[in-house]
C-alpha cells in the first residue's frame, strides 16, 4: 500500500505538469465585418510591436556604407554594413542583375540558423540547404537579392557580449541573456535588424518598391513571415519549414527543436502565430513544411491554416494563402519546394 501510495505521488504530478503545457491562449476569432477586422488587425499590430520589447528606435532612413563592387558576370555584386545604432555593425550583400534593366523586383532573403554560425548571409552562394544557388538562379531571372548576417552568424560570430573567443551556440545563450536584461529578445533584435535592411531596400534607386518579396528557410522562413506581418510594404513571401504553433509545440514537448534566439516573452498571453500570420492578408504567401519536420507539428499547421483562411475571406483573396504540407518530408527544402518557390515569386512579383 505504501508503495503505491509512493508511485502516485511520483506519478500524479507528473500527469499534472503535462496538463498545463499547453497555456490558455486568447484565439484569433475573426469578424464578419471588414471594418471589424481592420480594428482588430490594428490592435493586434499595435500587441505584437509591444511583445517585441524594448526596442531602440529605428532610425527612418539606414545609413550604408558600400565597402566593395565587383561585376559577377550575371550580377554586380556589392558588399555594404551599416550601423544598427544598438551597439552592433550588420554587414549584408547586394545583388543587382546586370541585364540592362533601370528597375529590378527584389528579393530580401533571409539566412537560415542549423546551427551553421558561420554561414549566415553566405548561404545564398552555395547549395547547403537550398537545391540551387540562390544568387544565381535569381539574379539570372531578374531579381536583386540583398542579404544580411544575423546576430552571432557570419561576420558577427564572435562579436557578441561574451568577446571574440565565444562563438557558436555559447554565443547565442549569451547574446539572448544580455537581450533579456536590456528588455527584449534576441528575436526581436534580429527582427529590427532586418527592418533596417529592408528600409535601405526600399531606398535603392534600381528597385521596383512595389515588386519586393521576402524569403527563406527554418529561421529564415520565420523571420520571412514576421517581416510580412511588421511591414505592408512587402508585396509577397514565401516560408519554407517553421510554420510553428506555439501551442501545439508546447503540447508535443518539442520546445528543443527551437534555439533560444526564437522566444519572445509574453507573446502567448496575447495570441499564438496564427494571428501574426493573420496581418499578411490579403497579400499573397506561400508555405510549405514537410510532415515530419520536429518544429512544426502538423496539428498547428491545420489550425493556422484553418484560423487565418477566414481572414483572406475577408479580402475575397482566399488564393493568397496557400500553405503544403509535404508527405515522408522533414526539416529540408527539396527540389519541388524550390521549384515552387520559383514560380511563386514569377507569378506574384512579375
Amino acid at each position: 500500500m505504501n508503495k503505491i501510495f509512493f508511485l502516485l505521488t511520483i506519478l500524479l504530478p507528473m500527469s499534472t505538469a503535462a496538463q498545463h503545457l499547453t497555456t490558455k491562449v486568447p484565439e484569433l476569432i475573426v469578424p464578419q465585418t471588414m471594418e471589424q477586422w481592420q480594428l482588430q488587425r490594428s490592435a493586434i499590430r499595435e500587441t505584437l510591436v509591444k511583445v517585441m520589447g524594448d526596442l531602440p528606435p529605428r532610425p527612418k532612413v539606414t545609413t550604408v556604407k558600400t565597402l566593395s563592387r565587383e561585376n559577377k558576370g550575371g550580377y554586380t555584386l556589392e558588399k555594404f554594413e551599416f550601423n544598427n545604432e544598438a551597439g552592433a555593425t550588420v554587414p549584408g550583400y547586394f545583388l543587382i542583375p546586370n541585364n540592362g534593366k533601370s528597375k529590378h523586383p527584389a528579393i530580401y532573403y533571409c539566412h537560415w540558423h542549423g546551427g551553421n554560425y558561420d554561414l549566415g548571409k553566405q548561404e545564398i552562394f552555395t547549395t547547403h540547404h537550398t537545391p540551387q544557388v540562390p544568387a544565381e538562379v535569381l539574379t539570372s531571372l531578374g531579381y536583386a537579392v540583398i542579404a544580411i548576417d544575423a546576430y552571432c552568424f557570419g561576420e558577427r560570430s564572435g562579436k557578441g557580449p561574451g568577446g571574440p573567443e565565444e562563438k557558436g551556440s555559447a554565443e547565442e545563450l549569451t547574446a539572448s541573456k544580455y537581450e533579456l536584461w536590456m528588455g527584449r529578445s534576441l528575436w526581436s533584435m534580429m527582427v529590427r535588424d532586418d527592418l533596417m535592411a529592408l528600409e535601405y531596400l526600399f531606398s535603392r534607386p534600381e528597385i521596383d518598391t512595389e515588386r519586393i518579396a521576402v524569403t527563406g528557410i527554418s529561421m529564415g522562413a520565420t523571420r520571412s513571415w514576421w517581416l510580412m506581418a511588421l511591414d505592408d510594404r512587402i508585396k509577397t513571401g514565401v516560408a519554407v519549414g517553421c510554420l510553428t504553433r506555439y501551442q501545439e509545440l508546447i503540447a508535443e514537448q518539442k520546445l528543443k527543436y527551437h534555439g533560444i534566439y526564437y522566444y519572445v516573452p509574453g507573446l502567448l498571453k496575447h495570441f499564438d502565430t496564427e494571428a501574426i500570420i493573420s496581418l499578411i492578408a490579403p497579400r499573397p504567401v506561400l508555405f510549405m513544411t514537410g510532415d515530419e519536420d520536429p518544429g512544426s507539428p502538423v496539428v498547428g499547421i491545420q489550425k493556422i491554416e484553418a484560423a487565418v483562411l477566414p481572414v483572406y475571406k475577408l479580402y475575397k483573396a482566399e488564393n493568397n494563402f496557400e500553405s503544403i504540407v509535404y508527405p515522408k518530408t522533414g526539416h529540408v527544402y527539396t527540389p519541388d519546394m524550390w521549384d515552387k518557390m520559383i514560380n511563386w515569386m514569377n507569378t506574384k512579383l512579375k
